[in-house]
């Protein structure tokens, strides 16, 4: 009966330790907060990280504006990938993100999207065609390549006579979605989001707005430090930074 009763105790606490193996295999997943001109190149470096190393990686995509509002409430974030370094600064002066955690991982690029009807490219002085009746850009409110796009304009002294054709969206990938399903004529959009496409466009020299650093640190809330650090080296690797380099993300 003894012999019996062990046995069963025996089999209940192994089961349990199973259970418990599962469950921290289960639980082995990171949260990255990302920028959405991102969405290509980190979904591709993340399956990557994933295989090597079996940790998960679970992304929201996002304005970096309103990630780092989520992030500064207490957002259970591991890690999160700006597209812009001023607001890393920003969650380092709260408290919100480890100080020694902030890297520099790509620069950023924009180009005007079109549905021509030519089929050809066009540049900043092309938006002002008259067959362009919609442009848009992501809000420069909370998101750095609308900011980058509004400084383009700027520069090309074209932002007022444009202003009634301009579509404000929530973010650069929303942007994209714009001019892919029709929605929008032209839009000044990341270069990381356009290697998929079959529409034409044209890069906007970097001197016609202000370098978009895009930049990563861990928050402070983060229960997975370790791991996060892990991916956040992976995406400074050879092996990151070329799958960066293959969406046409310039590196730091």
């Amino acid at each position: 009966m003894r012999v019996i009763l062990f046995a069963v105790v025996f089999l209940a606490f192994s089961l349990a330790l199973s259970g418990c193996s599962q469950e921290e295999k289960k639980e082995e997943k990171i949260y990255v907060a990302a920028a959405s001109d991102l969405y290509h190149a980190l979904s591709e470096i993340g399956d990557e990280f994933t295989e090597e190393t079996k940790i998960e990686v679970e992304f929201t995509f996002g304005s970096t504006g309103l990630l780092t509002q989520q992030i500064q409430e207490g957002a259970p974030f591991d890690l999160f990938t700006a597209a812009q370094e001023s607001y890393i600064n920003k969650l380092i002066d709260k408290n919100a993100i480890e100080k020694d955690s902030k890297e520099y991982y790509a620069l950023g690029r924009i180009a005007i999207l079109s549905k021509d009807s030519d089929g050809k490219p066009i540049d900043l002085n092309g938006l002002l065609k008259p067959e362009i009746k919609t442009i848009t850009i992501a809000n420069p409110e909370h998101a750095p390549y609308g900011k980058a796009a509004k400084e383009a304009l700027e520069f090309a002294g074209i932002r007022d006579d444009i202003e009634p054709k301009i579509v404000y969206a929530e973010n650069i990938r929303q942007a994209y979605q714009y001019v892919e399903s029709g929605n929008a004529d032209a839009g000044i959009i990341a270069y990381a989001l356009l290697q998929e496409t079959d529409l034409p466009y044209e890069l906007i020299d970097p001197k016609a707005h202000a370098p978009i650093k895009q930049t990563l640190g861990i928050p402070v809330h983060s229960e997975k430090k370790e791991e996060s650090k892990q991916f956040a080296e992976f995406i400074l690797s050879k092996q990151g930074q070329k799958i960066l380099m293959k969406y046409g993300i310039d590196l730091p």
